[in-house]
């Protein structure tokens, strides 16, 4: 099982705390020091007044964001978790991807999400009605610019009139692509485009803001991804789905971890399948966010590394 670790660059205030240049580095740095295997983001470019009244968030711009902790880092992923894609023209997210996979040497994980808050969507110009059409032919222009090869395309929303790009990720194909999203649309899209899949947990109090399939807990989990094996049978795919899902005990805004109960859901998802976790750590000051990356290391990094569950896999380390 891999760990990937959210940089908390959605505490804004005061930025000096986790948005600055030396913040991220610092942060960056710790988390691949104690044994992460990925750094991750998360993506609101300009999120509606409501929503963040209630809950909600800002964040760092992404590629921003892990363009700098790559620069300080040698090992650890750099994954978007998630770039909402429909929000943006895909040759542009093809770019900014290419340009982080060069400069960090092969490291970057594309982790995409279709989005769900309409007043976002609006402000981008974006008809949020349309993103899952736009979502799969920005797939297939995002590929298609990967190739380095001239781009000739005609579609319904993006049109490229003999185009070519350069650089071309330094990981060939193209970096380990997840798609995020919990309905089946999310999983078919998974299963017939990309590597992995990335659910994650959805009370059905939270189903109508977010726009896509409950999943309230390890039953809905297994369900999904029983019909993700089969869908991946049906259509003779060979090649495993890899799974990142969110452990229980640690969802960015909780106030502390129980290392016992995030140890143990780490065990309980690699028996269902899961190859990654997500989490966010508790920590509002860059002081506190570095003492739980350390507590995190020890008692569950090096706690599962001395005596690992049978069963769980590596996915696209």
């Amino acid at each position: 099982m891999f760990v990937s670790y959210g940089l908390p660059v959605h505490h804004m205030d005061p930025p000096e705390e986790f948005l600055t240049a030396q913040a991220i580095t610092e942060v960056a740095q710790a988390a691949e020091d104690a044994g992460f295997a990925a750094l991750n983001v998360t993506d609101h470019p300009f999120p509606g007044t409501s929503w963040v009244t209630h809950g909600g968030h800002h964040a760092l711009d992404p590629l921003v964001t892990l363009g700098v902790a790559a620069t300080v880092t040698r090992s650890i992923r750099l994954h978007t978790n998630l770039l909402v894609l429909p929000y943006r023209n895909p040759f542009l997210v093809a770019k900014g991807l290419a340009t982080l996979d060069v400069i960090s040497g092969g490291r970057t994980i594309v982790g995409l999400g279709g989005g769900y808050l309409e007043p976002e969507f609006a402000a981008l110009g974006i008809d949020m009605e349309e993103r899952n059409d736009r979502f799969d032919q920005s797939l297939e222009a995002l590929m298609l610019a990967w190739t380095g090869e001239p781009v000739t395309l005609d579609g319904q929303y993006f049109r490229a009139p003999d185009n070519v790009m350069r650089p071309v990720p330094l990981q060939r194909p193209r970096p380990p692509l997840w798609i995020g999203g919990n309905s089946r649309r999310a999983i078919r899209r998974a299963v017939d485009l990309a590597d992995g899949w990335s659910p994650f947990p959805n009370p059905a109090r939270w189903s109508s803001t977010t726009r896509t399939a409950e999943l309230s807990n390890l039953e809905d989990l297994a369900h999904a991804l029983d019909y993700a094996r089969g869908y991946a049978a049906d259509r003779g795919r060979a090649e495993p789905l890899t799974i990142c899902y969110v452990p229980d005990g640690l969802v960015m805004g909780s106030s502390r971890f129980d290392p016992v109960v995030v140890r143990d859901s780490i065990d309980t998802l690699a028996d269902l399948g899961v190859d990654w976790v997500a989490v966010a750590l508790p920590g509002a000051t860059r002081r506190e966010q570095l003492v739980q990356i350390e507590r995190f290391a020890t008692t569950v990094l090096e706690r599962r590394a001395a005596s690992p569950p049978g069963g769980a896999s590596a996915g696209n380390p």
